[in-house]
């Protein structure tokens, strides 16, 4: 596919310097901006005998770069964080949740269903249900769906969904050979047995295995997948830093402006109080460049700079029915509307979720690029992103694999992830759909729009888009 894709893809309309004409634009023009996307008389996405779902809250714990401030601690200690800081930001009482749920991909074996762990150590009620999904980046986005799904079914009224990952201690395991010598001693009868089994081991056994960071189905680790997929799409190392650039200075902006609203505060048991994401790192295009490639050596584009980085940190928001949210005194946020789901080839089009999945939901709720005030897209890296844009503004990209007429369009830059993203805030994997979620409503508020779109890949080659549309102010 990448020798199909270089040439006809090569030829889109996104030139090599537009992150920084962007990024500086929308640095620039922020009253501007509120000023350009004061809420339009557009139509409500609400229908007839469907039952309307609210985000009337959400919040996160500073996400930070793993090995730092959270080192010590486990993944039902940042989730639990994340729920109390829920409860005091709305003050819902702790028994009138219907139900939890919650995404993370990499489990610690002693919390399975980390859900439920955190829950009862937040002090919600034990009478309340709670179960723990795993969808890879967009897990915490199937905890909020899989809330949607329980309200309009009408199982439920109030639903606390969110997401934790912790990769500063990950699960490592004996090798194979090991475990089943020591599942064999844990039966062994006699003391002859046992030595036998023991004589057994040879050093090779005593090799651990990590997590895997590859593709089970393809073998191939995302990164790769990230520097294939740029090169098939034709994106420069440049475009890859500039955006890279971007995203960490308009994270800065937002953090010293206080726009980062949905982050709190959390004691870190035997340190100090944490208030804020630490991976913001506005850097230069210079010092940039000096980094070398991280996954496809030597030639590659993907750098340490202009991908993701291995994060902290955990999400929540409460999902509720309308009706039940205003008979509680709350003010929602936002109203979450049609989302879909996508899954295509793993090998060459990982990463292109966002692509296939906007034009669906966007049909679905019956809008055009143009009707979009706010886009937060998951930025797993910048190749990855700038390959979206590409394909969502290629003709035959549209035609030859997606079986549609034509393309999509491409996001207005000035409209596009002004908060920064996981690039510079950082991405705990079963964490960012919901923080991509809340800051689309805050910052639909913020800026005056009426609908807001957020989109995410995920490992699998499956992707996820939500429209969200904001509560009238």
């Amino acid at each position: 596919m990448a020798s199909m894709l270089m040439n006809p893809i090569r030829s889109c309309s996104v030139s090599s310097s537009w992150a920084v004409r962007f990024g500086a634009r929308s640095l620039s023009t922020t009253a501007q901006l509120q000023s350009q996307v004061q809420t339009k008389s557009k139509k409500t996405l609400a229908r007839p005998g469907v039952k309307n779902i609210v985000l009337v809250e959400g919040v996160r714990t500073p996400f930070l770069l793993s090995g730092t401030t959270y080192a010590d601690l486990m993944p039902h200690d940042l989730a639990r964080a994340a729920l109390q800081g829920l409860l005091k930001r709305t003050g819902i009482p702790k028994d009138a949740v219907d139900y939890i749920i919650y995404g993370t991909v990499i489990q610690e074996v002693k919390t399975s269903n980390v859900a439920r762990e955190a829950a009862l150590g937040a002090g919600f009620s034990d009478k309340i249900p709670a179960h723990t999904v795993t969808m890879a980046c967009i897990s915490s986005n199937q905890a909020m769906t899989s809330s949607v799904g329980l309200i309009a079914a009408g199982q439920c009224d109030a639903v606390v969904a969110g997401g934790v990952e912790f990769m500063s201690d990950v699960p490592i395991r004996h090798s194979r050979k090991m475990r089943k010598t020591m599942l064999s001693l844990n039966k062994a009868k006699t003391l002859g047995q046992r030595l036998s089994l023991i004589g057994s081991i040879r050093l090779a056994h005593l090799s651990p295995e990590l997590p895997a960071v590859a593709e089970f189905s393809t073998a191939e680790t995302m990164g790769h997948s990230a520097d294939r997929l740029a090169a098939a799409f034709g994106v420069s190392r440049v475009e890859q830093d500039e955006f890279a650039l971007r995203s960490h200075t308009l994270a800065k902006k937002a953090q010293d402006e206080g726009l980062l609203q949905d982050v709190i505060s959390f004691k870190v048991p035997g340190r100090d109080i944490v208030s804020k994401d630490n991976g913001i790192r506005p850097s230069s295009m210079d010092q940039m460049a000096k980094l070398k490639p991280a996954f496809v050596k030597p030639h590659g584009t993907v750098t340490a700079a202009n991908s993701s980085f291995l994060t902290d940190g955990a999400s929540a928001v409460l999902v509720m029915s309308e009706e039940k949210a205003l008979a509680m005194g709350y003010k929602p946020k936002a109203y979450l509307r049609d989302f879909v789901y996508v899954s295509q080839d793993p090998k060459d089009q990982l990463l292109l979720g966002p692509t296939y999945a906007t034009p669906k939901v966007l049909e679905r709720a019956g809008l055009s690029m143009s009707d979009i005030d706010v886009f937060e897209f998951h930025e797993a890296f910048a190749g990855q992103i700038m390959a979206n844009l590409k394909a969502m503004d290629s003709d035959w990209f549209a035609q030859t694999y997606m079986g549609r007429k034509s393309k999509v369009g491409t996001p207005a830059m000035e409209k596009f992830n002004l908060w920064g993203g996981s690039l510079s805030l950082g991405h705990p994997f079963g964490a960012t759909g919901c923080r991509l979620a809340t800051t689309v409503a805050n910052r639909l508020k913020k800026e005056g729009g009426q609908y807001g779109l957020i989109a995410a890949c995920a490992a699998g080659g499956q992707g996820h888009a939500m429209v969200i549309e904001a509560y009238p102010q």
